[in-house]
């Protein structure tokens, strides 16, 4: 096959895979169904929980990391959707990323708010953030799974997600203390 019959094939096949899930929108995660008022629950809630109870003192500290989180996590459920080992089979609109709601808000919201207790009060955040991600993966996930919002294929488990939960937050962290060290340097 030919470069531009690869292309020609690939957008063939794009256009038959978004009519697709458009469809399959329609039919079963539209406005009328309760999984979608789930899903936007969790997508509009924690976003009202962040807004209220944010340190409005380190708000940029606080959003980047969670914003760094926010886009980690993006990326990985793009190639965990991509590949389907993670898929969420009821989302907010079929052109947005279907784990939208929880990469944009629960997770994010969730770790942010905890970096900030763990700043704020001295706790080691590494540690919490262990318990953090526990509660997703083995608490959620599952409520997830049984109320079948979520499929794990592929061998992709609870205990995977808990390990992506950890890496991104710990990297997120590290990057976060990476950037703060950089303007103190600046600063002086």
């Amino acid at each position: 096959m030919s470069y531009q019959e690869y292309w020609y094939e690939i957008y063939k096949q794009s256009e038959k895979m978004n009519s697709l899930i458009s469809s399959y929108w329609n039919d079963y995660s539209h406005m009328g169904t309760w999984q979608f008022w789930i899903v936007i629950s969790l997508l509009i809630l924690p976003l009202i929980v962040v807004y209220i109870a944010v340190d409005r003192r380190r708000i940029f500290e606080v959003f980047f990391f969670g914003y760094t989180v926010h886009i980690l996590w993006a990326y990985i459920d793009i190639a965990l959707q991509r590949h389907s080992f993670f898929v969420h089979t009821y989302f907010f609109s079929p052109i947005f990323p279907n784990a939208l709601n929880m990469i944009m808000s629960v997770i994010p919201v969730g770790y942010l708010l905890l970096y900030q207790f763990c700043v704020n009060h001295k706790k080691n955040f590494l540690i919490y953030t262990l318990f953090l991600s526990a509660l997703f993966a083995f608490v959620l996930a599952p409520i997830e799974k049984m109320i079948g919002m979520i499929e794990f294929n592929k061998g992709m488990n609870q205990f995977y997600l808990f390990l992506i939960d950890v890496a991104i937050t710990y990297i997120a962290y590290f990057f976060t203390k990476f950037i703060k060290r950089l303007s103190k340097r600046e600063a002086i």
